[in-house]
């Protein structure tokens, strides 16, 4: 048998209806979401902060200062020898 008769019997038992609306459905919602986009991403970043609230100004200035105290101990505790720490101390005194 040839090639063109086989795959004219199978096209011939597949329907094409329901092939043809599950295209147009998969389409159809891809192009929602496309669309709505913005307004999808808006939703899901304001039920992000709903979880997980940003920190104030405050709290994030004392992480900062806290974060680099615990760097600044960890070089001093790295130095080598007690020139080299107070050098350290010097510079986090100017920053």
């Amino acid at each position: 048998m040839s090639t063109t008769a086989t795959l004219l019997q199978t096209a011939a038992g597949v329907q094409i209806f329901p092939l043809v609306r599950g295209v147009f459905s998969f389409a159809a919602i891809a192009g929602l979401l496309v669309f709505f986009k913005p307004l999808l991403v808006g939703v899901a970043r304001a039920l992000f902060l709903v979880v997980c609230p940003r920190l104030t100004k405050e709290e994030r200035l004392a992480r900062r200062h806290m974060r680099d105290a615990q760097m600044l101990q960890r070089m001093i505790n790295a130095s080598h020898g007690p020139s080299h720490a107070a050098e350290l101390r010097a510079l986090a005194a100017r920053a």
